[in-house]
């Protein structure tokens, strides 16, 4: 039987990219909403790092996986060098517990505004967990070079999207589209190292 995977996020932006990706990429089985499981539980992201972050997510939604099944988590943000790596681990609150992604994009742009172009690199890092029911655990990782602009473009994609031009182009994720970030984003190479690295028939 196809093996079974549950994502654990109430995101419905970062699910409906994954399960693009899952059968653009080949997935193995059926990837499937958390709500197919019970719902996602609130998860505290206390974590120190993005795999942290994901383990707590994955786990979280263990206790409702059938033998058989996995739970797969992401954790992902952006990391710009001239802000010390902000807004990392923050990413989706960086302009507070509330912020929207407007909020973020513009308060991202704000801080960067007397940044030259030559050190406006940054990049989009990714940690995909992967967790079967006994709690056996994989991490892939994923990310994206490239550079953030001074103005947005493009409507396409979520959060940081429009003010981020990946290395080798010259538009902001959100003008090139889903097909060209289907490719090159850090989801997509975390989940490309997935699926080349399936562990096999999940126990339990």
């Amino acid at each position: 039987m196809p093996p079974r995977t549950f994502l654990a996020t109430n995101n419905a932006h970062k699910a409906s990219e994954l399960a693009a990706l899952w059968r653009s990429g080949g997935g193995p089985g059926e990837l499937l909403s958390a709500r197919a499981c019970g719902g996602m539980p609130e998860v505290e992201e206390t974590g120190q790092t993005f795999g942290d972050n994901a383990l707590l997510k994955a786990r979280a939604l263990l206790k409702q996986l059938e033998p058989g099944t996995y739970a797969l988590a992401d954790d992902s943000g952006l990391e710009v060098d001239a802000l010390n790596g902000a807004p990392g681990l923050y990413s989706a609150r960086y302009a507070g517990p509330t912020a929207t992604d407007l909020d973020n994009l513009r308060f991202l742009l704000e801080n960067m505004r007397t940044v030259p172009d030559a050190r406006r690199t940054a990049r989009f890092r990714c940690t995909l967990c992967l967790l079967d029911a006994t709690g056996q655990t994989w991490f892939f990782e994923g990310s994206c070079e490239g550079h953030i602009l001074r103005e947005s473009q493009g409507s396409e994609g979520f959060g940081y999207d429009p003010v981020f031009q990946p290395e080798g182009f010259h538009q902001s994720f959100a003008s090139l589209g889903a097909s060209v970030k289907s490719r090159l984003s850090h989801r997509a190479r975390a989940l490309q190292n997935l699926i080349a690295r399936w562990p096999g028939p999940p126990e339990g």
